[in-house]
C-alpha cells in the first residue's frame, strides 16, 4: 500500500491509469462503512463479484467511517466506488451543508441499491418510546464523517431537540456496547435490515431492544430537504427479535457512486456484473435482494454515469 501511494503521488495517475501503464490488473477500492453495518459486507460482496467476473479487474472493500468520508475519498480518487446516503450525496454534488467548505464532489451514480432505515435504538427499560423522550438523555449520533451523523442531527433538529440531548459520536458497534454498559440511553443508526450490530443487541440475554418511530418528523424533513431525499419506510416486526410491532421510520436511499472520470466501459461492466451475478451478492447480504432494474434508476440526487445509463438502456429500464 505504501508503495502504491508513493507511485500515485509521483505520477499523478489514478489507480486505473497506473495499472494500465504497468500492464497489471486494474485495482479498485470500494469505500463502505464500519464492520457493524450493512455497507461493509455488501461492499465485500460487490468487490468479490468484480474480482471474480471482470477479468483483469481486482477490487477490495475498505472499512471507513461512512458516507461523508466515502465521498471525500471518491473526490480525491483514493476510492473508486463509494456507498453513499442520498441526503449526503445531494449535499456533496452541490457543495452544500457539510461539504460547503470542502467543495463540490464530481460523483455519478451507478445504482440505487436499497433504502436505509433510521434506527433510533434503545432498551425497553429506558422509558424512551418516542423521539420526544430523548430530551435530556445521552444519545449517540453516529461516527464522525458518517451519513448516520447527518440524519441524526437533522432528525433531532426537526423534533426540536438538537440542543436538548447530550451527544456521543459512536459507530454502530460502539453504540451497542455503550448502551449495554448504560453509558448512553439510545443511539442513531442509518442502515439496512438487519444490521449486525443491532441484531447483536436484540439477541443479548436480559436486554430487550426497542426501536423508536421517527415518521412524525418526516413532514418537517421533507419540507426542508425535499420529498425525494427522505421517505417513510417500515421496519417489520420480524426484522429483529422482541419487536412487538412494525416500526415506521425515516428512510433514505443508498447509492453506489463513482467519480465522473471513471471510464464508461468500466462503469458499464461493473453494473452489468452486479445484476448478472446478483445471487452471489444476496448470499453475502440479504439487502442485495432489493437491487432491481426498476429501483436502481430511481431516487439518486446526482446524474447517472454514462456507462450505467448504457446498461439500463439496453435492459429497457431507462427513460
Amino acid at each position: 500500500m505504501a508503495a502504491a501511494v508513493i507511485a500515485l503521488t509521483a505520477t499523478g495517475c489514478n489507480p486505473q491509469e497506473l495499472a494500465q501503464q504497468a500492464g497489471s490488473p486494474t485495482w479498485l477500492s470500494v469505500a463502505t462503512g464500519g464492520t457493524g453495518g450493512v455497507y461493509y459486507p455488501y461492499g465485500g460482496g460487490i468487490a468479490k463479484v468484480i474480482s471474480d467476473h471482470l477479468g483483469s479487474v481486482e477490487a477490495t472493500a475498505e472499512v471507513t467511517a461512512g458516507t461523508v468520508d466515502n465521498l471525500k475519498f471518491l473526490n480525491d480518487q483514493s476510492a473508486d466506488l463509494a456507498f453513499a446516503l442520498a441526503d449526503s450525496l445531494s449535499d456533496a454534488v452541490a457543495g452544500e451543508g457539510i461539504f460547503s467548505e470542502f467543495g463540490r464532489v464530481p460523483a455519478r451514480s451507478l445504482a440505487v441499491l436499497y433504502s436505509n432505515y433510521t434506527h433510533i435504538a434503545t432498551l425497553a427499560d429506558t422509558g424512551v418510546e418516542r423521539i420526544g423522550d430523548l430530551r435530556g438523555r445521552v444519545v449517540s449520533t453516529g461516527a464522525p464523517g458518517s451519513g448516520t451523523e447527518i440524519i441524526a442531527f437533522r432528525v433531532l433538529e426537526a423534533a426540536g431537540l438538537d440542543a436538548d440531548v447530550t451527544r456521543q459520536s459512536l459507530g454502530a458497534s460502539q453504540s451497542v456496547d455503550a448502551l449495554k454498559d448504560g453509558k448512553i440511553d439510545a443511539f442513531f443508526w442509518s442502515g439496512g435490515l438487519p444490521t449486525g450490530a443491532v441484531l447483536d443487541l436484540a439477541t443479548t440475554p436480559g436486554m430487550t431492544l426497542r426501536l423508536v418511530p421517527s415518521d412524525d418528523v418526516l413532514p418537517a424533513l421533507q419540507a426542508k430537504y425535499g420529498d425525494t431525499v427522505y421517505h417513510e419506510v417500515t421496519v417489520p416486526q420480524s426484522a429483529y427479535p422482541d419487536l412487538d410491532a412494525d416500526v415506521p421510520v425515516v428512510g433514505v436511499a443508498n447509492v453506489l457512486a463513482v467519480h465522473e472520470s471513471m471510464p464508461d466501459d468500466l462503469a458499464y461492466e461493473i453494473i452489468r456484473a452486479l445484476f448478472e451475478y446478483q445471487p452471489e451478492l444476496v448470499a453475502i447480504h440479504a439487502e442485495a435482494e432489493n437491487l432491481t432494474l426498476e429501483s436502481a434508476v430511481v431516487g439518486s440526487p446526482t446524474p447517472y454515469h454514462a456507462g450505467a445509463i448504457r446498461y439500463y438502456e439496453e435492459q429497457g429500464a431507462w427513460g
